[in-house]
């Protein structure tokens, strides 16, 4: 990736909050949603990884289930 290259979002067009704000189909919080048009690149790999442990965190909880 080149500098001026941006980061797509993560967005699958299945928006729904939860309890905690966080979105059911990319699972970014509200404010990470919010941010997103005008974060840095790093900010928003930054938003990804914190996004990918949610994801697993929630697939590990649903195994449980």
């Amino acid at each position: 990736m080149t500098k001026n290259e941006t980061i797509a979002s993560p967005c699958v067009r299945n928006c729904c909050l939860n309890e905690e704000d966080v979105c059911l189909g990319c699972f970014r919080h509200i404010d990470e949603i919010l941010a997103w048009g005008k974060a840095t690149n790093e900010q928003k790999l930054t938003i990804l990884s914190t996004v990918e442990q949610r994801k697993q965190a929630k697939n590990v909880a649903d195994s449980f289930k």
